[in-house]
């Protein structure tokens, strides 16, 4: 999991906003789609890996999966929030 102190430092890499973790339920509900094939990343590109956990910026529009406890803070990679329903 995210410590902290790295939680506090982290933000959007495109806007700055403020970033908190996902909770459980929606990264079940992320999972889901993903191993239904219905998920794709914000260049387009169809994501296949299940994610540990995820960084949602503050607007909530965009999520940055985690996966082996590492976020990954790329634009393109950020997940549209508005393919998985309301939060």
């Amino acid at each position: 999991m995210i410590s902290q102190e790295l939680l506090e430092i982290l933000c959007c890499p495109e806007t700055k906003e403020d970033i908190s973790v996902a909770d459980q339920p929606l990264v079940d509900r992320i999972n889901g789609r993903i191993a239904s094939g219905g998920v794709k990343n914000r260049g387009g590109q169809p994501v296949t890996e299940k994610i540990d956990g995820g960084l949602i910026r503050k607007d909530r529009k965009f999520l940055y999966a985690i996966r082996q406890d590492i976020p990954i803070m790329l634009i393109d990679e950020a997940l549209p929030m508005d393919q998985f329903g309301s939060p």
